[in-house]
């Protein structure tokens, strides 16, 4: 059982606890100091761990894929632009066959030269293990990320062409995820990816150039010399602070010794606006969920056991909880979204109906289902998953379900959603409460549920497997029309409704508190956000 007094630690003893003195140090006029919810410094080699707010913070703030996304609007979603790449294209005659171009005149921070020997190098870095660069650490973070990734050759210095194992239209999708660092700046580090995590070299248009403080702080300072003129960065200096609790986040944006915390405490909301700070939120690609394990044994290979917890929780109570910043969930995606479809199980707070399903599974107030699941106290995502996951375990409690939790800090709990639902690192749980980046069909959809990417193959934690959604998920790669594309999607995703797929919770607001002298910044419908644009007044 979770414990109340994990969610009511006095404040005092929690700012007091962390390494404040020397992370907190007063800024200059042009420094933004951030207060993340990760507990520890993002992994700086390239490919970051930490989640997606490693990849935010200290992914494609230092480095660049060669696909990127337009993180210049709130008001639309965002698409997929070049980046290292001016433009890709699929071989008509070949559909496993794609030619990237690759832009010209980019540099390291170190002032090599990116080319495509640069991009075979990276992918060597991810992919093979017995090349010399390899490195277990960033392969942990991005193999996982391109599945689909056959192979891969230099065609000229500007032309690199990848091919898939099979025809597969979310490519770039993946590719997105994929950031390139130095090979020469590797060399000059005597060829140690520990001596490069103190002295990185991406393309990006921020620079790691002082190293960092485990646990503390990292300070980011502008890439003056950044191939896109219009993104190199305004202020002097960005200060990346891990903060994973979020009242001590509250505390020291109150005491100014830092200008913006994600996810701020809900209660707290109120009294800082009317203290003055800002609370920016906007829609975004992201959900939160229960991912259920389906391997043998697991009380979740019942259907009418996933619905009856999805009709178990009180989704508007834990709305209020959370001071309303959440979209309760009506699917796997939120409503309206473009892949919505029809699904014909509607996710109400039916706990009546939740009661006749497990008393039709076999369970009752004299024969309760006992489960565990794995949680994090904070992460990337993972909104205020203590009070979250609490509410719950009483609305489950209610309908005859008793969950234990396996508390784990949040980089551990991605090893074990990576490592799989019959791990010995999973400690015999059923269920990982994981939030997940939608925003792709790749990363939103096939990721978690496609059979041939059960680990180690990929991230289907739960090892679900269905040859009908093996079948409309195959459909989704080789359907290379977007409109088409999208009437796929839609079934896919009324699958993964009407079979209660996951413990579907929550859609996220993306909230942050700042102080009124951050300006510039635009909170885009995405994941990640672009820091360039804004300046302290």
């Amino acid at each position: 059982m979770l414990r109340r007094s994990i969610l009511q630690l006095p404040l005092a003893g929690l700012v007091g606890s962390l390494p404040l003195s020397k992370a907190l140090a007063a800024a200059g006029a042009g420094t933004l100091r951030i207060g993340m919810t990760a507990s520890d410094i993002p992994l700086t080699t390239g490919q970051t761990d930490q989640g997606g707010e490693g990849q935010r913070f200290m992914g494609l703030t230092l480095y660049d894929a060669l696909v990127g996304w337009d993180l210049s609007s709130a008001t639309k979603p965002s698409v997929l632009i070049p980046a290292l790449a001016t433009s890709w294209k699929v071989d008509a005659n070949d559909q496993t066959k794609w030619t990237f171009v690759l832009r010209d005149g980019v540099k390291f921070h170190d002032g090599s030269e990116f080319d495509a020997e640069a991009v075979v190098w990276n992918f060597d870095k991810l992919l093979k293990q017995d090349s010399p660069q390899f490195d277990p650490r960033q392969s942990a973070q991005g193999r996982s990320r391109i599945p689909s990734v056959a192979s891969y050759r230099v065609v000229d210095p500007k032309t690199v062409e990848i091919t898939t194992k099979s025809p597969d239209a979310t490519l770039p999708y993946q590719l997105a995820w994929i950031l390139f660092s130095s090979p020469a700046n590797w060399e000059a580090q005597g060829k140690s990816w520990d001596a490069v995590a103190q002295k990185p070299s991406g393309t990006g248009p921020w620079k790691l150039e002082h190293g960092f403080r485990p646990r503390e702080r990292a300070e980011l300072t502008p890439n003056k010399d950044y191939w896109d003129a219009t993104r190199v960065p305004k202020l002097e200096s960005l200060v990346l602070i891990p903060l994973p609790e979020p009242n001590a986040r509250v505390a020291a944006l109150r005491s100014g010794q830092v200008d913006w915390i994600e996810a701020p405490a809900p209660d707290a909301v109120p009294s800082l606006q009317a203290a003055g700070f800002d609370i920016v939120t906007n829609s975004y690609p992201h959900n939160w969920t229960w991912h259920l394990s389906r391997v043998e044994g697991s009380p979740w290979n019942d259907i009418r056991v996933r619905k009856a917890a999805n009709l178990a929780v009180d989704r508007e109570g834990m709305k209020s909880l959370l001071g309303n910043l959440m979209i309760p969930a009506e699917g796997f995606f939120p409503p309206g979204h473009p892949w919505f479809g029809n699904p014909s199980f509607k996710l109400a707070y039916d706990p009546e109906a939740a009661k006749k399903l497990m008393t039709d599974a076999g369970y009752g107030p004299d024969k309760r289902l006992h489960t565990k699941t794995v949680i994090s106290p904070s992460g990337s995502g993972q909104m205020l998953p203590l009070p979250m996951n609490e509410l719950i375990q009483q609305n489950l409690a209610d309908i005859f379900i008793d969950v234990e939790f396996e508390v784990a800090d949040w980089n551990t709990v991605i090893n074990i959603w990576r490592a799989g639902a019959k791990d010995p690192t999973a400690k015999g749980a059923d269920a990982v409460n994981y939030s997940y980046f939608i925003q792709d069909p790749f990363s939103g959809l096939i990721r978690q549920v496609e059979c041939d990417l059960a680990p180690p193959n990929g991230t289907n934690w739960g090892y679900y497997c269905d040859k009908e959604m093996d079948a409309l998920l195959s459909q989704v790669r080789t359907t290379f029309d977007p409109d088409e594309q999208v009437k796929v999607l839609q079934k896919v995703h009324e699958k993964y409704v009407d079979d209660a797929l996951f413990l579907m919770v929550a859609h996220d607001v993306n909230p942050r508190a700042m102080s009124p002298k951050v300006k510039g910044f635009v909170q885009a419908q995405n994941w990640f956000q672009d820091f360039s644009p804004i300046t302290m007044a």
